[in-house]
């Protein structure tokens, strides 16, 4: 399976990082830099940078249609649930990364990485038209689906106090998926890959509860339909922190990831849609 080309995305993050002193505030009248705020106590909203590790144990959901390349209205391929009618994993155990670099007080860079694959082979209950390829009852199915997303989301925290913090400004995330089957007994197989950048609407939110209580959240979503192609995407995710010492962190939270994306022209027309969520628990390192 070809990888997403993360490096680029990744250089230019580092750089933004880099260049973060030079974004320092100002005075209006010489343009020299400004001292350094005063740090406060240290919470989710005077960090000026964290590293997160959460172990995330999120349920899948799948819906997958892949219908014959250029068939007659009204042909689609089979409409499959991809746990129950293919085998695939209804639960993944995973490790999550997240970074944030904060530049000026108000201005905020996040760095997220999610993937997801599962493969099964299973006996199919039922006759399977996927693309161009029959499947037939009976058979030992070979299938996967893989699943990456890499987001950067900048926000603006209009509204920022000592307890609180809420902001919004511009994402975009970095979304491939792979989905595959295959009867080894015919030789017969179908693979189909998409790999797009989308921009999303984002949304953050922290209350620091207490000196060492607090709670955050973050969305991003976005809806479009061009020519004959609609979906949408949403990403959510809230936890409740205890600062355990100036630098770290632990909490347990909630993840939610949802793509829905249907298209009735073109090589691969079909619909799909996928949600993962769970609980998560992090480990995090902050300055």
């Amino acid at each position: 399976m070809p990888r997403m080309r993360f490096w680029p995305a990744l250089a230019a993050v580092l750089l933004v990082a880099r260049m973060a002193p030079a974004l320092a505030d100002r005075d209006p009248q010489s343009g020299a830099p400004l001292p350094p705020h005063k740090a406060g106590k240290p919470s989710p909203i005077t960090d000026r940078f964290y590293v997160s590790a959460a172990f995330y144990a999120p349920a899948a959901h799948t819906a997958l249609r892949l219908d014959p390349s250029h068939a007659a209205p009204g042909v689609f391929g089979t409409s499959l649930d991809g746990e129950r009618d293919l085998g695939l994993p209804s639960r993944l155990d995973q490790g999550v990364v997240e970074l944030m670099f904060r530049m000026r007080e108000r201005n905020k860079l996040r760095v997220d990485y999610f993937e997801a694959d599962r493969s099964a082979n299973y006996t199919l209950a039922n006759d399977v038209v996927f693309g161009n390829q029959i499947f037939l009852a009976g058979q030992m199915a070979q299938s996967s689906i893989d699943w990456r997303a890499f987001g950067l989301t900048y926000t603006y925290s209009f509204y920022r106090s000592e307890r609180l913090e809420i902001g919004t400004g511009l994402g975009v995330y970095f979304l491939q998926a792979q989905a595959s089957g295959a009867v080894l007994a015919e030789s017969e197989s179908q693979t189909v890959t998409a790999a797009d950048p989308i921009p999303t609407l984002p949304l953050d939110f922290t209350w620091c509860i207490s000196s060492r209580f607090a709670f955050t959240a973050h969305a991003n979503y976005v809806q479009a339909r061009i020519d004959a192609a609609s979906g949408s995407f949403t990403d959510v995710h809230s936890d409740l922190q205890y600062r355990w010492n100036p630098d770290f962190t632990i909490g347990a939270g909630w993840s939610e990831m949802r793509i829905a994306l249907e298209r009735s022209t073109g090589s691969t027309p079909g619909a799909v849609a996928m949600r993962f969520s769970g609980p998560q628990v992090l480990l995090r390192f902050s300055f």
